[in-house]
């Protein structure tokens, strides 16, 4: 059974973006994997890059507005910001609700590399909380 997961932030530019990859890097085929903004840009070249690094390719993904999935049903809705949690709509079916405060990457002023170094820190913080939720879930996956 796939264990439908949707991953909010409020542009879905950098740590949604991040976080899908992540997820469907880890959980393979046993995970549906979807992000959402609240208010949707685009998804930033630094998130693309760093998830590259990583051999994972964002660069066909696009922002996504949380209205164009109301109504799917999700077994878990992941916030990685906290305006994000604040504006969350309500699906069916009742998904348990995870909320991580990330530090918005794209927030950080300064140089490139001072920029892409907090992309990577969002995604290294990204990544642990996403291995752990997934060996959490490990017994159930699958079954």
């Amino acid at each position: 059974m796939t264990t439908r997961v949707l991953i909010l932030c409020t542009g879905n530019s950098a740590r949604s973006q991040m976080a899908e990859g992540l997820l469907r890097a880890f959980g393979g085929r046993d995970f549906e994997v979807l992000s959402a903004g609240t208010n949707p840009s685009i998804v930033r070249p630094e998130a693309i890059a760093v998830m590259a690094e990583r051999g994972i390719d964002l660069s066909s993904h696009r922002s996504k507005h949380v209205e164009e999935l109301i109504g799917e049903r999700f077994d878990y809705v992941i916030t990685v910001c906290d305006s994000a949690r604040e504006s969350c709509p309500v699906f069916p079916g009742a998904p348990k609700r995870i909320h991580w405060s990330i530090q918005d990457p794209a927030a950080i002023q300064g140089t490139d590399e001072q920029r892409v170094e907090a992309f990577r820190r969002a995604c290294d913080a990204l990544s642990d909380r996403l291995q752990g939720f997934v060996r959490g879930l490990q017994p159930q996956v699958g079954s």
